[in-house]
């Protein structure tokens, strides 16, 4: 990683020394009994949200319905903006004080730590690999031993297996998977760290990261085989590289570097090309076409290279589908939306508290807010803060992102995590530069609370969100390990196929794909159906797969909650001669 990012020190950015426009005017005497109803509303709440993480970490979630925090700070935010405290800080002043000593970097490798851990903790509650991750997985192994690949399909992007596969040379299991997903994780707040304190200060970068790390949508795939939160960490890294050709003019490799990690990111998820759209948009927007144009020779190039580092998948593209766009157009096509735009829907409604928390919520608001001033600033002649278009620029790409995500494919919480770390890191910016005085205790509050959220984040994810896929997997794993491959071709069909695949080693396919092809000669044929299973033919459809042909079946009581399974098997001598009459 560059040393450009890693710049700032300590001792190079001080804190922000307050001037009198910080000091909130003193309120006329009747405006005061309001003020103090709100402070003691904000005081409150507040401390209902300190409390309430403390039962979490307690192991006390089960008293909140369905182990969900209530977003006390979404009240007590409003309320503290109504109270705005005057005066001069004095409770707390020393703890403070005190956190002021601990240097920024120290405060991130806390983070980094901290996360480590809760990765550690998970793997515990979540031990099988779910739908998403086998499908890498098993591509990962076939690459490594031949194995099928299982649940694959040409449309997907091919780095998260190629890192998977150089973690199976060194272990061959699960946990060489897991691993990698604990590296990426550690990357991306990595980069999150490094640009928040280049742009701020350190101390605030590694806020920045431990509030991303607490988040309930980011914290959920921390533990998990996924390449979502690696491609956000070289989405970051592509926005901290473009502004720096702005903000850094004589910096002759920022624009290239920008397009060597945007390729990066592509080929890690396919789905980075729509963030790299709003991002090229948003970059547009705030510092205008005149100043990329100053800069054409160098972005040039890097589009150059850029282009170049796509034809290999062009190539490929072309040979698959017959056009150099197909798999583009193949991956968008697997968006699971009832229409266009529903994504943006899920996106508005979930928005931010049901992403981030309600911490996480109030400081993205405020990152918001923080953004649209910058514009009308920008726009309409305010005070120039030198700033701003950087400002612009995090905020439009924040927007955008969603806007443009949430348009062409369906809604998920880890499709737009760059977004949340954007708004984060302009919130964390703003809050103290409104609290004037009080920015200093504001951001110890903070920081604190975001230290308890991530262990109370941690109980909701362990207790609230992986119970459901664990319950399944106990189901789906033992029959999958039952009907492991014995060095014969074997082929399970099944509702649940990547998984089934990993377990087994067979290959394996939905019953939809199954009516479409016939199996390879010698192949043993196991239907799997469970008692709650999920795209599975009924009694009528399934006799007609069965037909007259022989066959042997067998049912295996399950611990989990699919219930018991119930598994047809057709053997392989009565396939040899079938010329795919289904």
């Amino acid at each position: 990683m560059s040393n450009s990012l890693a710049e700032p020190v300590e001792t190079a950015r001080p804190e922000p020394v307050e001037t009198a426009r910080d000091v909130p005017p003193e309120l006329p005497p009747e405006a005061r009994g309001p003020r103090r109803t709100a402070l003691a509303v904000a005081v409150a709440l507040t401390a209902a949200a300190f409390a309430q993480q403390v039962l979490l970490i307690a192991g006390g979630g089960g008293l909140l319905p369905g182990w969900q925090p209530w977003p006390f700070l979404l009240g007590a935010a409003p309320a503290w903006w109504l109270a705005r405290p005057s005066g001069t800080p004095r409770a707390g002043a020393g703890a403070v004080r005190l956190l002021r000593r601990v240097p920024g970097p120290a405060y991130a490798a806390g983070v980094l730590v901290t996360a480590a851990a809760v990765w550690a903790v998970l793997q515990d509650h979540e031990p099988y690999l779910g739908h998403e991750e086998a499908v890498y997985a098993n591509r990962a192994r076939a690459w490594a031993d031949g194995t099928p690949a299982a649940g694959w399909g040409p449309y997907r992007p091919v780095g998260l297996p190629a890192l998977g596969r150089l973690a199976l040379a060194v272990h061959d299991g699960v946990g060489a998977l897991r691993a990698v997903a604990l590296l990426l994780t550690l990357f991306t707040l990595a980069v999150t760290y490094l640009a928040a304190a280049r742009w701020t200060t350190p101390r605030r970068g590694a806020l920045v990261a431990l509030l991303v790390l607490g988040g309930l949508g980011f914290l959920r795939r921390t533990p998990e085989f996924l390449n979502d939160i690696g491609a956000t960490g070289l989405l970051l890294l592509v926005v901290a590289l473009l502004v720096r050709v702005q903000e850094r003019p004589r910096s002759r490799w920022a624009a290239p570097g920008a397009a060597l990690v945007a390729l990066a990111a592509f080929y890690l998820r396919y789905g980075s090309l729509g963030n790299l759209l709003a991002i090229a948009l948003a970059a547009l927007f705030a510092y205008g076409p005149r100043a990329w144009c100053v800069r054409g020779r160098r972005l040039a190039l890097a589009a150059g290279v850029f282009a170049a580092g796509l034809v290999p998948h062009f190539v490929y593209a072309a040979q698959v589908t017959g056009s150099p766009l197909g798999l583009i157009r193949w991956a968008t096509a697997q968006a699971n939306r009832a229409y266009v735009g529903d994504g943006l829907v899920y996106y508005a409604a979930i928005l931010p508290y049901r992403l981030a928390g309600d911490l996480g919520a109030v400081v993205m608001a405020a990152g918001l807010l923080a953004g649209l001033a910058a514009v009308r600033r920008r726009r309409g002649g305010g005070a120039a803060d030198p700033g701003d278009a950087r400002r612009v620029f995090l905020a439009a790409t924040s927007v955008l992102v969603l806007v443009v995500l949430g348009l062409v494919t369906d809604g998920e919480p880890r499709f737009v995590y760059l977004p949340v770390v954007l708004l984060t890191l302009l919130g964390v910016e703003a809050l103290p530069r409104s609290a004037g005085r009080w920015g200093g205790p504001l951001l110890a509050g903070t920081g604190v609370l975001a230290a308890l959220t991530v262990p109370g984040t941690a109980q909701v994810v362990a207790h609230g969100a992986m119970p459901g896929p664990t319950a399944q997997a106990r189901s789906t794993v033992p029959v999958a390990q039952r009907l492991a491959a014995t060095g014969r071709p074997c082929l399970l069909v099944t509702g649940y196929e990547p998984e089934a695949g990993w377990y087994s080693s067979c290959d394996a396919v939905t019953y939809a794909q199954y009516r479409r092809a016939a199996p390879p000669p010698g192949t043993t044929v196991h239907l799997v159906l469970f008692a709650h299973g999920r795209l599975q033919p009924g009694p009528a459809a399934r006799a007609a797969l069965v037909a007259d042909r022989s066959a042997r079946t067998r049912t295996f009581p399950t611990g989990g909650s699919l219930g018991t399974a119930t598994v047809i098997t057709l053997p392989p001598e009565r396939w040899d001669t079938r010329a795919g009459d289904h």
